[in-house]
């Protein structure tokens, strides 16, 4: 297995906080509760796991990058209604995500789209290792493959940093 140095960030706790504690998401719509009524979908980008039967859940439209820019996409993602204790593990890939094909969008430290790639649950470590090993790539965000939605980032670890 081909492993490389990187961390998983999951969406800001300080940007959920404010975000619940306004009652709406930064594209002004309302964050409203529902109950999650089973174990399938719902991946929850807080904490990066499905959502539960029974968990109280919202959708909010959220835009990952911090900069602007044609790339600068805004997309529906699930959150615990209430703050969660979030990502664990930044120094491993999320085993909730493992089964899942996802789209790794490789973006460069001017917020531009380098590399596209589309990777199978078995390829996850190489295509992580492969892309931070261009130059150009600054960050990755991993994506649903057939809807776009954004699931989370990968960053590089810097020398020295951990």
């Amino acid at each position: 297995m081909i492993t490389a140095s990187y961390t998983v960030s999951a969406i800001p706790p300080a940007d959920l906080d404010r975000i619940r504690a306004r009652g709406r998401d930064d594209f002004d719509n309302p964050v409203e509760a529902i109950i999650n009524q089973d174990d399938s979908g719902s991946p929850l980008r807080c904490c990066l796991r499905d959502a539960t039967s029974g968990e109280r859940i919202t959708l909010i439209a959220y835009r990952p990058a911090d900069r602007g820019g044609p790339y600068a996409e805004v997309g529906p993602v699930f959150i615990h209604a209430d703050r969660c204790d979030g990502y664990s593990d930044p120094a491993a890939y999320p085993e909730g995500f493992r089964n899942r094909r996802q789209l790794f969008r490789a973006y460069d430290r001017d917020g531009q789209q380098v590399h596209n790639r589309i990777v199978e649950p078995a390829d996850v470590d190489s295509a992580i290792a492969e892309l931070l090993d261009r130059p150009d790539v600054d960050v990755i965000h991993s994506r649903n493959v057939l809807a776009g939605c954004y699931m989370f980032a990968i960053n590089r670890v810097q020398a020295g940093l951990g």
